[in-house]
């Protein structure tokens, strides 16, 4: 079975134009769509679709918009009550595939939230293979929260704790990087790979994969299991 984690969910909304973005004016949608999303939310949802076992656990409330899309596509999951709504992100897409995206920060946690949200993922981790920590942290949440997951799972479950997967970015990501203990697996992609090893740029190690793969031994050296480096159109690289 694999766990995942959104701190931050939200409603995915994606506009489409007849015509170009113009500010100031009043224009028509052509299209519009919206579904539950968030990093984790999303890899659970293709995990269902696929047949795989799967639990996302979130924050929000029994009656949020987010709750009601995750039950629409048959998506398992475990939410925590916070009392508050969860965030709606915007995506304006043009005809000529421009996009244009406007994220909301999410309700900010309290400290007593924050602590109860850590003991409903350890207490949910028993028997999960792999448990994936994904997406931006909200208001409230320090950037050491998925390390201290990761901490608090291995220390429970010992040799039995899933393994831990993070794809994050910013400090969190930063934090998860040079973290003890580190994780299993980390995601980047080239621009966050490069600011973590300070090699190269990120356009240049989604062109070098060899630059790329120096740049993965880095983190893996530091003490990360293993990087699955996103480059792009240039595809991906696992180290």
């Amino acid at each position: 079975m694999i766990l995942t984690l959104t701190v931050n969910p939200s409603i995915d909304r994606t506009v489409e134009l007849g015509a170009p973005l113009t500010r100031g004016a009043v224009q028509r949608a052509t299209h519009v769509v919206q579904e539950a999303g968030g990093k984790g939310v999303n890899v659970s949802r293709a995990l269902a679709m696929s047949g795989v076992s799967t639990l996302t656990v979130l924050p929000g409330d029994d009656d949020d918009a987010v709750l009601a899309g995750l039950r629409g596509v048959s998506v398992p999951f475990r939410n925590l009550p916070i009392g508050a709504g969860l965030r709606t992100n915007t995506a304006i897409t043009e005809p000529d595939g421009t996009t244009t995206k406007i994220n909301e920060p999410g309700p900010e946690l309290s400290a007593a939230q924050i602590e109860e949200l850590l003991a409903v993922v350890v207490a949910e981790s028993s028997g999960a293979d792999w448990l994936v920590l994904a997406g931006s942290l909200p208001p409230g949440v320090p950037p050491t929260f998925y390390t201290r997951i990761t901490a608090a799972v291995r220390e429970a479950y010992g040799p039995s704790a899933p393994r831990v997967a993070i794809d994050s970015s910013g400090e969190p990501l930063i934090e998860a990087a040079a973290g003890v203990p580190a994780p299993d697996l980390l995601k980047p992609n080239a621009e966050e790979l490069s600011e973590l090893t300070g090699i190269g740029t990120g356009d240049q190690l989604e062109l070098d994969h060899e630059l790329a793969a120096k740049a993965c031994a880095v983190l893996i050296t530091a003490g990360v299991g293993a990087v699955l480096a996103t480059l792009g159109s240039k595809g991906a690289l696992l180290v």
